[in-house]
């Protein structure tokens, strides 16, 4: 099937930040009384949108992450960023032979804008991005797994999400794109394949991609 856009998750599609970022949120939750291993982090909060982390914590332990939570941890992950991040393998050249095929494609992500920009322009990808195809959970009211992040994608990109297909590494960000109706194929660089359940495919490798596709 020729798909009319494809839509990548950014947080371990394209830059490989998973494994920093949860060291950093696992050292900070334990840091606050939460302890947190760098595994459990992975398992509970890959994917997610900030406030889920909020929400987790609140359930589980009765209590409130500070107010400054947030801007504390983003802090140490764009510090963190600026010295260890890189591209994962193979991103830019997938997206420049889409940009060559005329593929339109985005990027939506769980993490902020600034999060993304910050990513992208360490990583060295941010020449494949405009504000026009960059989309955050910050956009809608509710991130992933639920599916609004990714049908605002598509809205705004104009296409139909029956015509979209997802590219994901976290078992929320599946349950998004499916509960959105549009294709996901599974990225297990980092994920398991059995942890992405319900996906139409899986792709080890960033340049297996448009192979995928058909392209």
């Amino acid at each position: 099937m020729r798909y009319d856009l494809v839509i990548f998750d950014n947080d371990g599609v394209l830059v490989d930040s998973e494994p920093i970022s949860n060291r950093l949120l696992a050292g900070y939750l334990t840091e606050l009384g939460h302890p947190t291993t760098y595994e459990e982090s992975v398992r509970d909060y890959m994917g997610s949108a900030m406030h889920r982390i909020h929400e987790l914590i609140e359930e589980r332990t009765g209590q409130r992450l500070p107010a400054e939570f947030d801007d504390t941890f983003h802090a140490r992950v764009f510090a963190a960023f600026e010295k260890e991040l890189r591209a994962v393998a193979g991103a830019a050249e997938v997206l420049g032979r889409l940009a060559r095929e005329e593929i339109p494609y985005c990027v939506a992500s769980s993490g902020s804008h600034e999060r993304i920009r910050v990513g992208h322009r360490t990583a060295g990808l941010d020449s494949w991005f405009r504000d026009e195809n960059i989309f955050s959970a910050e956009d809608v009211g509710r991130g992933k797994p639920e599916p609004d992040l990714f049908l605002h994608a598509a809205a705004r990109m104009g296409v139909a999400p029956e015509r979209c297909v997802v590219v994901e590494d976290s078992g929320l960000g599946v349950r998004a794109a499916l509960a959105a109706g549009m294709d996901v194929y599974g990225f297990t660089a980092m994920t398991p394949a059995e942890k992405l359940p319900g996906a139409r495919g899986y792709l080890r490798r960033m340049e297996e991609l448009p192979a995928t596709l058909g392209l």
